[in-house]
């Protein structure tokens, strides 16, 4: 137990140069949220192609990774009542621990459409495998300007949780939750939008608090077109969770405004949908070009500038 404490330390004490954790096992996952049980790691993923639920894998280090059997290995009947032809595994989990329980937020819809919803699943212990059904959070449709996937669970400074979501249409969304249902209390914000793109492409928010600060990560441009992915990961930063959020360069992140954290490079192309842990390390997904564009989790320790912005 003390060796594998000093390994951990010294692995998120690794200087900026050390980049990319050195992962091993099976790591083919999309749209990656990660947490720690004591000292389990687990990261949660988008299922795969053609089949129903949510993929779950474990570390015992944070490096090497093995699948467990997954969430939802069978649809769950209230889904059809909101999403009829929700299609595929469920999408995008978020994990998040709060008031003695682990919060999995997840996205059911189909792809394009914005007819979609976000349910809620927890537990009192991930390794229990004893996951409820909290039901739905929230839900978009047709008549709506914004796409309810992509949820994300932020704890503020008074330690209120909130919901971050959205996918293309208007925007990134953020509502407020009740401390014991963890559903929405009312009023909608918007946080973050690309007036002037031509399919306003941004998704997969992400907010951390630190240092006074609320940090917005979103994911631009096309994502799931596997070596054809334009996928980037960029960020803002706001005093107030609800905005507004504003780049390095003082841009507005609701008027396109996002510097980029992570563009991707020759091997990893369109890296996004990421996940901030602990204010000290990023996971997210890439496609390697090295193995025919197979979806593939990365992890690197995150570094703060002098100015309070973020880098790896």
């Amino acid at each position: 137990m003390i060796l594998l404490t000093i390994v951990m330390l010294f692995s998120l004490a690794q200087p900026a140069s050390a980049a990319f954790w050195n992962l091993s096992g099976d790591l083919m996952l999309h749209d990656p949220s990660i947490t720690r049980e004591g000292n389990t790691w687990w990261a949660f993923g988008t299922g795969e192609v053609d089949k129903t639920g949510i993929r779950v894998m474990v570390s015992q280090n944070g490096t090497s990774w093995s699948p467990t059997p997954v969430i939802f290995p069978q649809p769950l009947a209230w889904w059809k009542n909101y999403v009829p032809n929700h299609t595929g595994p469920q999408w995008a989990p978020d994990i998040q621990y709060y008031n003695g329980r682990y919060w999995l937020y997840y996205s059911v819809s189909s792809f394009g459409s914005n007819n979609s919803l976000i349910g809620l699943t927890s537990t009192a212990s991930i390794s229990s495998g004893n996951w409820r059904d909290d039901g739905l959070v929230i839900r978009s449709t047709t008549s709506n300007n914004y796409n309810a996937i992509d949820g994300d669970l932020v704890i503020d400074a008074n330690g209120d949780p909130w919901l971050s979501f959205g996918s293309f249409w208007s925007g990134i969304k953020l509502t407020r939750l009740d401390r014991n249902t963890m559903k929405p209390t009312g009023q909608l914000y918007s946080i973050a939008a690309r007036p002037n793109h031509p399919d306003g492409a941004v998704e997969a928010p992400n907010i951390t608090y630190r240092n006074g600060y609320y940090y917005l990560f979103v994911s631009f441009d096309k994502c799931c077109q596997g070596l054809d992915s334009t996928y980037k990961i960029a960020y803002g930063r706001s005093r107030s969770i609800t905005g507004p959020y504003l780049d390095k360069n003082g841009v507005n992140m609701m008027n396109g405004g996002g510097t980029i954290l992570d563009a991707g490079n020759e091997r990893w192309i369109g890296p996004g949908h990421q996940d901030v842990y602990n204010n000290n390390l990023i996971i997210r997904h890439a496609y390697d070009a090295e193995n025919n564009g197979m979806p593939r989790m990365l992890i690197n320790d995150l570094y703060w500038d002098s100015q309070g912005w973020p880098r790896y």
